[in-house]
């Protein structure tokens, strides 16, 4: 028996009144009500008749569970569906007597029947249970009952299966915090490798937590994570892609005399200098290629510092000097004592 809202109802543990006597409740089975009066006194009868009294009256039971949620229901998982059911079935019959609940049809089984106490058929339930392959102990049948006197069929759902997927799974937050800071500095630079990538964002860990407080997940685990987060553009390992490049289709560049088409790009080395203030820096090398004598023009190896560029070393361009120009630049800057 069930009312609307929030009255209260007649199951198991609730307490009436009937026949100028306070009972208890003790068991259901079917359509049958079993009673216990404060003397000890056990009676039976049917609910229908029990609820016709003259002086019937609810003392206090549990509230009825709210309006099944079974949208959210139909969104679980079949195997949780189909297990949350199996739970609401083996509640029924240790609460009822019957696993169709009350008004079920049948006849309740010797260790679920009228004579047989809350306790004795929780423990027969979990013999029950392990002997089809559940791993149930007394508690946990008593937290489901608990869960499904307050929510009803949703209380039994495993809520694990409704997690959404993330695609940082379940990765540390301040590790996710710390690779998305690390592909930030390194955007619009020589990518190098995600090995180089990983050693940046220990650093940051380091610095925003301490050495050694956060520790980074596995190389294979951190690989997945930078490519769940970096832009597909911009992966380590690929060139650097910075505001002035231009967008596919590349048109072709012809030049029929030199100096008509120079092609110039920078890009920062991925090494370490000492400068000569005593600083770390990272040293730059800028390459210009003349077109039309398919060779370099000019190349030249710069530090950055504080937002200025300052040039290191310039070698010009000829058709036995090239290589000379190429290794002057890149050699100068590494002569500033590369670490």
């Amino acid at each position: 028996m069930s009312g609307g809202g929030r009255r209260p109802v007649v199951a198991v543990g609730a307490h009436v009144v009937f026949e100028g006597r306070s009972w208890q409740v003790v068991a259901l089975e079917g359509p049958v009500v079993r009673l216990v009066d404060e003397r000890g006194v056990v009676g039976s009868m049917l609910v229908g008749y029990l609820c016709a009294a003259p002086d019937f009256a609810l003392v206090g039971a549990a509230p009825v569970a709210g309006v099944p949620r079974w949208g959210l229901f139909q969104t679980v998982p079949l195997r949780e569906r189909e297990r949350a059911l199996a739970w609401q079935r083996h509640i029924h019959e240790i609460e009822c007597g019957l696993p169709d609940g009350p008004g079920g049809v049948g006849v309740a089984r010797a260790q679920y029947g009228p004579g047989r106490s809350m306790a004795e058929r929780e423990r027969a339930k979990v013999e029950e249970m392990r002997a089809s392959g559940w791993a149930v102990s007394v508690a946990t049948v008593q937290r489901m009952r608990g869960r499904y006197r307050r929510q009803g069929l949703w209380g039994l759902v495993d809520k694990r299966a409704t997690r959404g997927a993330s695609a940082t799974g379940r990765s540390d937050e301040r590790v996710v915090v710390a690779v998305l800071e690390a592909l930030r500095r390194q955007r619009g630079r020589s990518k190098g490798t995600v090995e180089g990538l990983r050693r940046l964002a220990g650093e940051i860990l380091d610095r925003a937590h301490g050495p050694g407080v956060v520790a980074l997940p596995s190389r294979a685990t951190f690989y997945r994570l930078v490519n769940a987060l970096a832009d597909p553009a911009e992966l380590p390992g690929r060139p650097a892609r910075t505001a002035s490049a231009t967008t596919p289709p590349f048109a072709p560049v012809g030049a029929s005399r030199p100096g008509e088409q120079v092609q110039v790009d920078s890009t920062r080395l991925d090494v370490m200098a000492v400068l000569d203030d005593g600083r770390l820096g990272r040293p730059e090398l800028t390459i210009a290629v003349d077109v039309a004598m398919r060779r370099s023009a000019r190349c030249c190896g710069r530090r950055v510092c504080g937002g200025r560029r300052r040039f290191v070393a310039r070698g010009d361009g000829g058709a036995a000097s090239d290589a000379p120009a190429l290794a002057r630049g890149v050699g100068a800057v590494a002569g500033e004592r590369a670490v």
